[in-house]
């Protein structure tokens, strides 16, 4: 329903419009800069970002109840995974503040290792998620319109050769422009979910899948696969025996994923606890017997390695136990979670899997598991901004760019958001190296590999782990972001004193040298063999491990009060000296491959030229995959070091641009 008001057409709230207020010009030949398309993780950032960029946005969704819905584990970050929340919010993100209002377990993962590969990670209340990410998209988000239908095409104009994006058709007819475009649809692409051998069509549990938008994606000429994954059955928590489980506690104190939070919301000794429980060979024989009966395992398509369903994981490791997490959804829900038994068996046969599992001998399923399958694009025909190469301003975030995992969503949809704002607006793109950070490798990954398979995000994934650390994700990203537009003043504020009180007190440190068996001697560290009198400054003698910040403030109380009593900056003076020689090596190896980055490789090379001394199968694997750059051609499987040379070589004599320094770089393979 249409109202005029002062000059504007105002989407207006009623009991026949499923619109939520904002207003738009009249007079402009676009409705919106930035129309978002599904509400999930991408979707948010991608709104949010947009907005703080202050374009005039339109977020599509099915529900404003289903608004920031975790539709699958009620946790957010982990190994990996928590460097991207970490850095969503050094841009200014919304979701790791969400989560530090609505956590009940706070648990650092991968202590054992070096503070670089360490793993934020929350247990969710899923109720109280909802309510403060809807409050913050619906009351606290400027220039956003929602509306609630389904889109079922896209308006396309052709501009020489090239499509453009230009807006939307929404399932009631409606046409709206707008300037940009992001799609964020997660599994509701051609979505079919899957319990025992019955199918139906659906994104999710009540939700219809996208089937026009998928078939007009499909008819433009992308390139589309089909991938799947799945969820547990959901367990009564007070038919569960716990006596004999192992219960997981949060850390004390929790330590918030934001930059702007010093603490989380919830006491520390009021965090609700973990379990853990075990598959045996009972649960093996039921499920090996009765694996016929599951169309979603029996399917060609694939599911996500890193989380795969119980059939799955018994089917390649038969003889193995597996475990079982067994996670609280709320602190007022009765509903558990059983983090490692994602099935799609008949739903009788799940009630039985769940039985033989101690602990739940006499637990009560409240709903089965299932399976879902959809349709998502190959994401090597995205650029780096997340824009796609067929079709200019439309933009693409989350699991319909072949990801899993509510992080990844929503790393992409922070960038494409930011992004399709930029181009509005005319600025510069945002472009994240994965010398930059975890978000620039994710995205690199995808745009130069593509995935057949569910892409999860670990640290391994990363050549840079001791540069792009959890604790200097701020210094990476909000700089920049308030120079683009995409940072508050309040959290660049933040920023710059965090900032200020690291380098004063590292300075301070680095002015200071003693003979490291003098500073032993000051901080009461006694070791037999004390005779080491090399000179060391404070700085460097607290990348040893034998030495605190702690002791160091009770030596120079005065110059270190900012960092006295404050666990996180303690915490991150300590990983700026334990990193600090390591980080110089890292930054000379990053300069050197930005270098390569730089030297781009036209889409339309010619592998096939005889003049290119290269074999069939690399030519081939080149010409499947075209490289944007030579750097991501080194990556590629099967490019072998000779033929990077020849096609550096190639590319100095048929392209005089080229400067020798750049070609120095990308011929140091």
């Amino acid at each position: 329903m249409y109202g005029l008001r002062n000059g504007y057409c105002c989407l207006l709230k009623t009991t026949t419009s499923s619109v939520i207020k904002k207003c738009l010009r009249l007079n402009s030949t676009y409705d919106f800069d930035v129309i978002v398309i599904g509400g999930g993780h991408a979707g948010v950032e991608a709104v949010s970002a947009a907005s703080r960029m202050n374009t005039n946005v339109l977020l599509v969704t099915h529900k404003t109840q289903t608004i920031g819905e975790m539709s699958c584990n009620p946790a957010f970050g982990g190994i990996g995974k928590g460097h991207l929340m970490r850095e969503i919010d050094a841009m200014d993100g919304i979701c790791g503040k969400i989560c530090d209002l609505s956590g009940i377990q706070y648990k650092i993962l991968n202590r054992s290792k070096g503070p670089a590969v360490w793993g934020w990670r929350a247990q969710i209340d899923r109720s109280l998620y909802r309510k403060w990410m809807q409050n913050e998209i619906l009351q606290n988000t400027p220039n956003l319109t929602v509306k609630c239908c389904s889109v079922e095409d896209l308006i396309l104009d052709k501009n020489g050769d090239k499509l453009q994006c230009h807006g939307i058709i929404t399932s009631d007819g409606q046409h709206i422009r707008g300037r940009t475009v992001v799609l964020a649809t997660g599994t509701f692409l051609r979505g079919l979910i899957n319990i025992g051998l019955d199918s139906y069509p659906a994104g999710r549990i009540g939700d219809e899948p996208a089937i026009g938008l998928a078939n007009t994606l499909e008819s433009v000429g992308f390139q589309m696969g089909r991938l799947k994954t799945g969820t547990p059955p959901r367990i009564d928590k007070n038919s569960i025996d716990y006596s004999n489980l192992v219960a997981t506690n949060g850390d004390k104190p929790p330590i918030p994923f934001s930059f702007m939070n010093d603490r989380v919301w919830i006491e520390e000794d009021k965090q609700i606890d973990t379990w853990l429980t075990f598959t045996d060979e009972r649960v093996t024989d039921l499920i090996t017997q009765n694996i016929h009966l599951s169309r979603h395992v029996r399917e060609e398509v694939r599911g996500p390695r890193y989380c795969p369903s119980i059939e799955s994981k018994i089917l390649k490791f038969k003889h193995k136990s597996h475990q079982i997490w067994l996670e609280p959804e709320g602190l007022d829900s009765d509903v558990i979670y059983p983090n490692g038994i994602s099935c799609t068996l008949p739903e009788s046969i799940q009630q039985q899997v769940i039985n033989l599992i101690p602990g739940l001998e006499r637990a009560r399923m409240l709903r089965p598991g299932y399976g879902v399958e959809y349709d998502h694009i190959d994401p090597r025909q995205l650029k780096q901004t997340l824009e796609t190469s067929l079709i200019d301003n439309l933009f693409m975030s989350g699991q319909i760019n072949g990801t899993t995992g509510y992080e990844e969503a929503a790393a992409q949809g922070i960038v494409a958001g930011i992004n399709a704002a930029a181009k509005c607006l005319g600025k510069d793109p945002l472009i994240i190296s994965r010398t930059d950070g975890y978000i620039g490798v994710l995205i690199d990954d995808l745009t130069t590999m593509g995935t057949d398979e569910p892409y999860r995000m670990f640290t391994s994934r990363s050549e840079f782990r001791l540069r792009l650390r959890p604790d200097n994700a701020d210094i990476r990203f909000t700089q920049r972001g308030y120079e683009m537009g995409f940072v508050s003043q309040q959290r660049y504020d933040r920023f710059c004193q965090t900032r200020q009180i690291i380098d004063e007190s590292k300075e301070f440190l680095q002015s200071i040298s003693k003979p490291l068996s003098k500073w032993r001697q000051e901080l009461g560290i006694n070791l037999d063999n004390n005779r080491n009198n090399s000179l060391k400054t404070a700085f460097q003698v607290l990348a040893l491990n034998e030495f605190s910040v702690n002791q160091l403030v009770k030596l120079f109380a005065k110059q270190l009060s900012p960092i006295d009593c404050n666990h996180i900056l303690s915490y991150r003076l300590k990983s700026e000296a334990l990193y600090d020689h390591y980080e110089r090596e890292e930054q000379h190896l990053a300069e050197e491959i930005k270098s390569e980055e730089s030297l781009e490789i036209s889409p339309q090379f010619d592998y096939m030229n005889d003049e290119l001394v290269l074999s069939n199968e690399v030519r081939d694997v080149l010409h499947r995959n075209k490289p944007k750059t030579i750097f991501a051609a080194k990556r590629l499987p099967g490019v072998t070091p000779a033929a990077i040379v020849s096609l550096v070589y190639y590319m100095r004599r048929h392209c005089p641009t080229m400067t020798t320094t750049t070609t120095t770089s990308a011929l140091s393979y």
